[in-house]
């Protein structure tokens, strides 16, 4: 199974140390950008790619996935603070995920 998956404006990861699996949500414009991360189920991570449309996946991850992170710095209207962290441990377990995952790839890379 692969330890990550990607889209136009999400990434997914699975942490296979840990068995956790994690995703996150970014937008970045010249209004700005805001930034969303999830911890998300495994059934979600399977199903997420299997849409014709991006916008599906988005939505899949924050219907079904638990919010532990948010940043918004944009010029429309940002009512609280710009840095927000609901879940932080969940937030630096995705992080490492993230370089995991990261770390594999160049490793996949380098053999070829």
């Amino acid at each position: 199974m692969s330890n990550k998956k990607k889209g136009n404006n999400w990434t997914a990861y699975r942490d296979p140390d840990t068995g956790r699996y994690f995703a996150e949500i970014m937008y970045t414009s010249r209004e700005g950008r805001e930034e969303y991360s999830y911890e998300i189920t495994a059934e979600i991570y399977g199903r997420l790619g299997s849409f014709s449309d991006d916008v599906e996946n988005e939505r899949l991850i924050k219907n079904e996935g638990e919010m532990s992170y948010s940043f918004e710095n944009t010029m429309y209207g940002t009512l609280g603070p710009e840095r927000t962290v609901w879940n932080e441990e969940a937030h630096d377990a995705m992080k490492e995920a993230a370089q995991k995952a990261e770390n594999g790839k160049k490793k996949g890379q380098k053999g070829k």
